[in-house]
């Protein structure tokens, strides 16, 4: 059937696996001020909300990015997807929620898109200015703010066509943002046209689970202390559970209930949560430590990680398997068994030999 076109490349796969370019379901990689001297506390004892009640964790890098050009900001965050492409992912989400203030947020929005623009990575943009409750301020109060000032003003920039914003999040928990800021603006999101895709249940069980399938939710993150009831409204609500592997690792949580889940049949997809608290770029690492920790087959991780990942973002109608007029995004590598993807850990730089993103060579070792 190709017999009359020219290619610009042949590459020839003997003895190679081709698979779907990976898909990342969720990120925070748009900040300034790396949380290094935080790893030494946390291995020393100390939990999250231990160091976010210093003034340390979201608060110190929200107060470094503020402080950051935009030129800045838009160099690190573009040498970060480099590293996320070389390892093999071909679309991400990509959050905003380091500002907590209108004008840095709209900072990482406009630097998100800038990235949307000119790199050949595809990127869902993610509007996480409820990602902290500001100084000052109650929950309530914040999410006034957030109802009343940030989101006309974002659906005013995605109709001039300066910003294209795709998804509304809120970090639901206990300290932070209640069921009832979160419900408030999730639906205000909603109706602005906005996917919900949140943070539920990670260090308390809160009923997000079932407030995301009530609203309507494309996904909801984390879940480590999801109820039995929230499973199975997930699961009737074909709301997606994107499941993150070194965030229950690194903090010492206990894991999500991964193979509750897909019993009850809930759509499991997998992000890297990368942020300055998990620095991971690689959906590799994030599909074995699934395997190991959280006790996915090897299938399974892929799907989540492919097919299951685009769908929390829903674009599992053009990303996430390699389907006749499906984009053209995918990974060969040196290996003839697929399973070596994850199999190896840690060893994608070797593995991967090329990354293809719409049809075009992105990445070749």
């Amino acid at each position: 059937m190709f017999s009359e076109e020219t290619f610009e490349e042949r590459i020839d796969c003997s003895g190679k696996c081709i698979l779907p370019g990976l898909v990342d379901a969720h990120t925070h990689p748009v900040w300034a001020g790396e949380r290094v001297h935080e790893f030494a506390m946390k291995l020393a004892g100390a939990t999250y909300m231990d160091i976010h009640q210093a003034g340390g964790g979201i608060n110190f890098t929200v107060e470094r990015t503020r402080q950051a050009s935009e030129e800045e900001l838009f160099c690190s965050f573009q040498e970060r997807l480099q590293c996320m492409m070389r390892a093999g992912t071909t679309l991400v989400e990509c959050k905003s929620g380091y500002g907590l203030n209108l004008e840095t947020e709209l900072k990482m929005l406009r630097v998100i898109e800038r990235a949307r623009r000119q790199l050949p990575i595809g990127i869902s943009a993610t509007y996480c200015g409820a990602h902290s409750v500001p100084k000052g301020k109650t929950a309530s109060e914040a999410a006034d703010e957030i109802i009343s000032s940030h989101l006309p003003k974002l659906k005013e920039l995605a109709r001039s066509g300066e910003i294209h914003v795709d998804n509304i999040d809120v970090f639901c928990e206990k300290g932070v943002f209640d069921l009832d800021s979160t419900r408030r603006i999730l639906q205000s999101g909603k109706e602005m046209g906005l996917q919900i895709n949140f943070h539920g249940d990670e260090l308390h069980p809160m009923k997000a689970a079932e407030l995301g399938a009530e609203l309507g939710a494309q996904a909801i993150s984390h879940l480590e202390e999801v109820s039995d009831e929230g499973i199975t409204a997930m699961a009737t609500a074909r709301c997606s559970a994107i499941l993150l592997p070194t965030t229950a690792y690194m903090l010492r949580l206990k894991q999500p209930r991964a193979r509750k889940m897909l019993e009850e049949g809930v759509i499991v997809a997998l992000g890297s949560d990368f942020n300055p608290n998990a620095y991971c770029f690689s959906m590799p690492v994030v599909m074995h430590l699934a395997c190991v920790n959280m006790r996915l087959s090897m299938p399974e991780a892929l799907a989540a990680a492919t097919i299951n990942a685009a769908y929390a973002l829903g674009r599992s109608h053009t990303h996430g398997s390699l389907e006749v007029g499906k984009q053209g995004d995918l990974i060969i590598i040196n290996a003839s068994r697929w399973e070596h993807l994850i199999y190896q850990f840690g060893g994608h730089h070797e593995l991967i030999e090329y990354v293809v993103a719409k049809g075009k060579v992105i990445y070749k070792k």
